[in-house]
């Protein structure tokens, strides 16, 4: 593959997140202090969390410090740990504005772009296929291009959620949104990736997936709670005004 590309075609991605980010953020009336924080936050969730599974899976590695330089990262707990990582600054610096839905197109543009590195580095590919469009990743072996398959589904999950943004949608409720459809596709997209089984016919990211999901049904559930007890707040008030 093009394999030399890998490292740009990551760099234009990282890029294009973050331009799209700093457009979405601008309607949020962050200070300088904050949008600090909450970039801080996600990177270095998102980088934890990419490298997370592999630090515990060698423990030899975890003392050593070592693990953690070396190459391995997961996007399912790159995106997991980036959602952490914001939430953590803003408890941190007492950020109260809702953040999420700034988060959600960019970042899934940003992994959409992503996939197009690892499918020219040759990483990340799925089983054997003899199919019109697998691809030979260097080992002679014709396979589905899991990558290709990733991109596209990132790139329709920015579409919609820029469009369900436009509609006032699921407000505040984007980013736990889009977490939820990737954990349901990445489950079943495991089938046809060659990861080692660990349990139960079930790979570890399949695993990660089905603990995963049901945390952020309990996020949303909460934040749902919280909008609307909110929503009634106001609409009490409005009523008291004018009944007075």
């Amino acid at each position: 593959m093009y394999r030399s590309a890998y490292p740009w075609v990551m760099l234009l991605s990282i890029a294009t997140g973050s331009l799209l980010y700093r457009r979405s953020r601008s309607a949020l009336g962050l200070t300088a202090r904050e949008r600090l924080a909450i970039g801080l936050g996600a990177f270095c969730g998102a980088m934890i969390g990419a490298k997370l599974p592999f630090v515990l899976a060698d423990w030899r590695g975890l003392l050593s410090g070592r693990v953690w330089f070396e190459n391995g990262k997961t996007i399912v707990f790159g995106i997991v740990g980036g959602y952490f990582g914001v939430e953590t600054a803003k408890a941190i610096f007492a950020i109260r504005v809702k953040t999420g839905d700034s988060f959600a197109v960019p970042v899934a543009v940003a992994v959409a772009i992503g996939r197009l590195a690892c499918f020219c580095g040759g990483c990340c590919y799925g089983v054997a296929a003899e199919l019109p469009w697998s691809c030979d990743f260097g080992d002679g072996i014709r396979r589905h291009p899991t990558q290709l398959y990733e991109c596209i589904f990132h790139l329709v999950a920015a579409v919609s959620l820029a469009r369900l943004q436009s509609r006032g949608a699921f407000r505040g409720q984007l980013i736990k949104l889009y977490i939820l459809i990737y954990l349901v596709y990445r489950f079943f997209t495991e089938f046809i990736r060659p990861e080692p089984v660990l349990a139960f016919g079930l790979t570890a990211y399949q695993w990660g997936c089905l603990a995963l999901v049901p945390a952020f049904v309990y996020l949303w559930a909460r934040d749902a709670a919280k909008f609307a007890a909110e929503n009634q707040s106001v609409n009490d008030r409005l009523t008291l005004t004018r009944e007075a």
